[in-house]
Order: structure tokens, then sequence, then C-alpha cells
């Protein structure tokens, strides 16, 4: 007869397998595959809509992937930042590359020093393997929130949204997003420090942290409230999850001398600066209006439908942080004045605005939800690769 004592020697065993690195590897691996697959899906569509478009037939690819704001970050990370407010040939404040934050650049100098890449082809793997981690955490938080099925229509939302293109370019929004998701499913399960953690990373990475910061306050706030106690983990996670943006801002402050030295640096060289939408209203109204050509009309209707889908989001109560997360990060992209042709670009991590679309799909039966997927996919990824292309502003 086997009792319950000689019972334990012989699962303990067993139990301890399954906590062996090898075992937590390869269950890992087998997790990420459908995500990882859906992310090399989405890029090879997208890159084969940019092969597409794109009229220069050599060096194509290294210049879609390293646009614009690209340059700012590879010359933090091989020359660092300035101690001073820059100026143009008239003496008029300029903008300089402190109004980005430190964390891509610093892991593009980690990724050259350790592979010897040239600084623009580092920020290129660094964006790319960010986009890679940013699909599994997305994958699993909507495995969490939402089910196994809407899950994967979700990630194939995030990955060929318009705009997503800038998910595999060297900008902060891949690595933003992977942060930021990885902050709310850790919240979600609880993890508190570890939820911490990536908030700090992500208001390290972009000023939209104070949304990740934010969402991981209300889900600390809800755990406490639901378990009536005050828990030291959670408390310790938002505080350190706070932190992010704040310090990079005081930092920049105290570099130049001028407290409010990085707004100073965004409204003089972005024409960024807090106005409560007015001239998001203003860009709406007018181009919808008179608007003649259908790059900016085109970006005023898509913005509409991104409000839309952020309200029918909200009335089908997903969970708080998520919707704390996906508003706040709206919010502080329709309610500045920054460049409207930048606005879609910056909403690509809000993941909000695509939860009722995922939702609609997941339900749906596979004959009507593939070719409607398909349809978005495929607008989606022209869209970006015309924007990067054509009209090259949008970057």
């Amino acid at each position: 007869m086997i009792t319950s004592s000689d019972s334990r020697p012989q699962d303990a065993p067993a139990n301890a397998a399954a906590r062996e690195p090898g075992t937590l590897l390869r269950r890992a691996a087998v997790t990420a595959q459908p995500a990882l697959a859906v992310w090399a899906g989405a890029a090879l569509l997208q890159f084969l809509m940019v092969w597409w478009l794109h009229s220069r037939p050599s060096g194509w690819l290294y210049s879609v992937l390293t646009p614009w704001d690209n340059q700012w970050y590879v010359q933090i990370a091989e020359q660092g930042y300035p101690h001073t407010f820059a100026y143009d040939g008239s003496g008029l404040l300029a903008g300089n590359n402190l109004a980005f934050f430190p964390l891509y650049p610093l892991l593009i100098r980690a990724v050259h020093a350790v592979t010897g890449l040239d600084a623009a082809t580092a920020s290129i793997a660094v964006a790319w393997l960010a986009s890679a981690a940013a699909a599994v955490v997305v994958h699993r938080l909507g495995v969490q929130l939402f089910g196994p099925r809407t899950a994967l229509v979700l990630l194939v939302l995030v990955f060929t949204q318009p705009m997503a293109i800038t998910l595999w370019i060297g900008y902060s929004e891949s690595l933003f997003l992977a942060l930021a998701a990885g902050c709310l499913l850790a919240a979600r399960r609880e993890a508190w420090l570890t939820a911490g953690g990536c908030a700090l990373l992500a208001g390290l990475t972009r000023s939209t942290g104070t949304a990740v910061a934010l969402a991981l306050a209300l889900a600390a706030v809800l755990a406490m409230w639901q378990q009536r106690r005050i828990g030291g983990r959670a408390v310790a996670g938002v505080v350190v999850g706070a932190l992010g943006v704040p310090v990079y801002l005081l930092w920049v402050g105290l570099r130049v001398g001028s407290i409010g030295a990085w707004l100073t640096i965004q409204r003089e060289g972005w024409h960024t600066a807090w106005d409560w939408g007015d001239a998001t209203w203003h860009f709406l109204t007018s181009t919808l209006q008179r608007g003649s050509d259908w790059v900016p009309v085109a970006t005023a209707v898509l913005l509409l439908g991104l409000a839309a889908a952020c309200a029918t989001a909200v009335l089908q109560r997903p969970w708080p942080p998520l919707a704390a997360y996906g508003l706040l990060v709206f919010a502080l992209t329709v309610g500045q004045t920054n460049y409207y042709h930048s606005k879609l670009r910056l909403l690509v991590p809000a993941l909000l605005t695509l939860v009722p679309l995922a939702r609609s799909f997941g339900r749906a039966q596979p004959r009507a939800a593939v070719p409607a997927l398909t349809a978005f996919s495929l607008f989606g990824t022209w869209f970006g690769a015309y924007m990067l292309t054509d009209w090259v502003y949008a970057i």
C-alpha cells in the first residue's frame, strides 16, 4: 500500500524536471512559435509591399530601414548627448538629440560593441529583435485577456495595421511596444516587480511611458482593492515604474541648466507641445472640409476611425489597465501639436484601437474572418509602405 507520504518523492523528480532551464526554454520556444510565425509572415508581406512600391533599385532596403529620426538615435549611440541647447544659423533655438530617450540608443551602442556592426545596422538589429519580442509578449497578453484565437488575430492586426512598418525600422516603437505589453502582461499575472521594471524601461524609451506607468498603477490598485490589503511588491513596482520619464526629463534639465529643457527642445525642434488637441482638431476640420491631397484626407479618416475604435473598445469593458494604457497613448498623441502625418505612427503601440476588430474577427467563422483579415493586412502593409517610399514625411 502506498501512502501519500510515499508518493511525494516520486512526484518530486517530475516537478524538478519541469523546472529545469532546458525544459523551461523548450516550453517557451513552443509557446512563442505561433507569435513568431505571424511576425515573420507580416514582415515578409510588409517588405514585399515596400519592394513593389520602391522606386530606387539599389540600396532600397537599407534606406527604408534607416529613415529620418534614425540619424538622431545613431548619433546618440556614437557620440552621446550634448550639454547645451542647439541653435540654428540665425541664433534661434533648434532641436537636438536630447529630445530622444536613452534606452534605444544604449542598446544600439551595446549591439555595436558586442558585434562590431556599425551603429546604423545595429539600430536595425535592435529594432528587429525588439519587434520579435513584442510579437511574443503581445500574443501572450492577448491569450491572457481574450483567449488564443482572438490573441492570434490581435497579433496579425498589430503587425499589419497602417504604419506597422514602424515596428521594423530603426526607431524605438518596437522596443516600446515590447516593454509596454510586457508590463501589462506581468501586471495581469501580478508579477509586480517585473511589471515595474518594464514600465521603468518603457519610460526610458519614449515619453508615452507615462501611459504604461499609470496603467500599472491602476492594475496594482485594482489588485489591492480586490485582495483588501496593500501589497509591498505592488507598491514597489508602481514606484519603480513611475520613475522612467521624470528621471530622464530631470536629467536633461540638469544637463542643460534649464528644468524645462526637454519641453523646450521638443517645441523648438519638432513643434510639439501640449494644446489639448487644438491642432489635431484644426487638422481634422480643415482637411475634411476642403482637403485636396489624399494623404491628409486618409490620415484624418483613419484618426477618426481609431477614435471610434477606442470608444468601442471601452464600451466592451476590457481589462481596465489595458483601456487606461490605450486611451492615454491616444490622448497623448492627439493632444499635442506634433506633425499630423506622424500621429498614425505614434498610435501603432496603442493596442486598444485594435481590440474591437480582434474580438469581432475572433468570434467570426473562418470563411468570413480570413478574407476580412487578409484585406485589412493588405491595406495596412500597403499604406505603411506607400507612406515610407512615395510619401516620405510620415516617418
